[in-house]
């Protein structure tokens, strides 16, 4: 039974059959309008999983208004560039978008933190700082001066650290380094010497292939493999240690946000829930796979230095430190987050972590 046949007969139920039914159709009309938004993202088709998170998400709300509210989803490049997506959303040239938050930290660092800091949060621990720990709320307080409203709409879950065209073994090794790295990593890695440049995924592999850039990281194999990194880098690090669970943004234009009828704000925000566990878990099937094919063709996977990693930590905790004493803003969600965080790893070393470990000594022992 379609929508509005189920509407017409649940109207003539009962008494008054012909009121009911003349009625029916018009209050439909006033709680599910027509409306055709546009959707900017911050990555093209080809990263069928980052970029599908959009689509799926306006998939979930036509389906769930009986294709009343329709969302159109356009590349980077087809209506604003990738990195001017938030602004476009923010500026009403488009009703909202789908990108990372952390590509804007340069406005404000409080905008890092709706994606990920590094050494932050993992992608369940997102989630739950979000959705239960008044995450979203705190930082929407912060959106909603920038003219924005903001929901959690994809993960990629914590990430490779990057190729490099030369082994990285000590600190020493990275001074010089001109590398592509998003969001707030960018500066930290840069107070151990590494030139850091922010370029939009569609542009990384010419400038990697060229020279311009001597070491990038994106986001792991499935997305790695389909950019080509390992053909003109073949040293693969991990862990990805600035994007621990990075979260992406539907970003929505805080006055057409409001305009919406609130079953339209209800859908927005269930199709958005669902995106970003669909995404998840698309990568989650997807990376696997990938891993070993890069591996197959030659790739040579590293794992960072420990003293690299302390380096890159203290490193981090420095800078936090630094835009505290001067943001406040920024300072107040952080604070919230670290202390979810604390307590978070408390829970995490005795259930997933132990039960992880364990399983992956049974893989090494071929017993998996």
């Amino acid at each position: 039974m379609d929508r509005r046949t189920f509407f017409k007969k649940a109207g003539m139920a009962g008494t008054g059959v012909v009121a009911a039914s003349a009625l029916a159709s018009p209050a439909i009309a006033q709680s599910m309008p027509k409306i055709t938004w546009r959707c900017t993202s911050s990555f093209p088709k080809a990263l069928d999983t980052i970029y599908g998170a959009a689509e799926t998400m306006a998939e979930f709300v036509k389906g769930a208004t009986d294709g009343n509210f329709e969302i159109q989803v356009f590349a980077a490049g087809e209506i604003v560039p990738g990195l001017q997506a938030a602004d476009a959303a923010a500026a009403g040239t488009v009703e909202m978008a789908h990108t990372a938050s952390y590509y804007y930290w340069g406005k404000d660092a409080t905008y890092a933190l709706g994606t990920a800091i590094p050494f932050g949060l993992n992608y369940r621990q997102q989630n739950a700082w979000l959705y239960y720990g008044g995450g979203n709320e705190l930082l929407n307080e912060f959106y909603h001066t920038e003219g924005l409203h903001t929901l959690p709409c994809g993960n990629t879950g914590a990430q490779m650290g990057g190729w490099f065209r030369k082994e990285i073994n000590t600190v020493e090794d990275l001074k010089g380094l001109k590398m592509r790295i998003g969001g707030m990593g960018g500066k930290i890695i840069e107070k151990l010497g590494v030139v850091p440049q922010q370029i939009a995924g569609g542009d990384i592999y010419p400038a990697l292939e060229k020279g311009t850039i001597d070491a990038t990281e994106w986001v792991g194999p499935y997305d790695d493999q389909k950019l080509g990194f390992n053909k003109v880098a073949q040293y693969y690090y991990y862990p990805g240690w600035w994007e621990g669970g990075p979260v992406l943004n539907a970003m929505f234009n805080k006055a057409k946000w409001d305009e919406l009828p609130a079953a339209y704000q209800s859908v927005l925000d269930a199709a958005c829930r669902a995106a970003n566990a669909d995404m998840m878990a698309s990568y989650d099937y997807k990376n696997p796979a990938a891993l070993r094919q890069l591996v197959a063709d030659g790739a040579q996977l590293r794992p960072f230095s420990q003293e690299i990693l302390e380096a890159c930590y203290n490193a981090a905790m420095e800078t936090y430190d630094e835009i505290n004493a001067s943001n406040p803003t920024f300072k107040k969600i952080y604070d919230n987050q670290l202390a979810f965080k604390k307590d978070a790893y408390l829970w995490a070393q005795l259930s997933e972590y132990t039960f992880d470990t364990f399983m992956m000594i049974q893989q090494r022992a071929g017993k998996l």
